[in-house]
């Protein structure tokens, strides 16, 4: 529990950094449901599928990541959602990367207890 409650505070601190660097409004509705998609599927795909139970393997993991991501955004696009920039960017591959590291240490966590 140590690890993960340690990981959920410096993830929030980083992302409380970058929110301020970049002058973003992290709890906009858009921004708020890219950023949950994108921290869900960094823990589901990367955290629990290819680091914890190997099931996935890296390079499947990333084509898929690719094609969420990219219909993600094709939605937005279509919506006419302009929030294609290099920070939005920045924002979504840190958001995968702690989500990644959410779920592994969760799934080590309940594996333990």
């Amino acid at each position: 529990m140590k690890w993960m409650g340690a990981t959920a505070v410096v993830g929030f601190i980083v992302l409380y950094f970058i929110d301020a660097a970049f002058k973003l409004s992290i709890f906009d509705g858009e921004l708020l449901v890219h950023s949950a998609i994108r921290f869900f599927t960094g823990f589901i795909l990367i955290g629990v599928g290819v680091f914890y139970t190997h099931k996935l393997k890296l390079k499947s993991a990333a084509y898929l990541i690719l094609a969420i991501v990219i219909s993600d955004d094709a939605l937005d696009y279509f919506r006419k959602v302009e929030d294609f920039r290099f920070e939005i960017i920045l924002l979504s591959v840190y958001m995968l990367m702690w989500g990644a590291a959410m779920g592994y240490v969760s799934m080590k966590y309940f594996e333990n207890k």
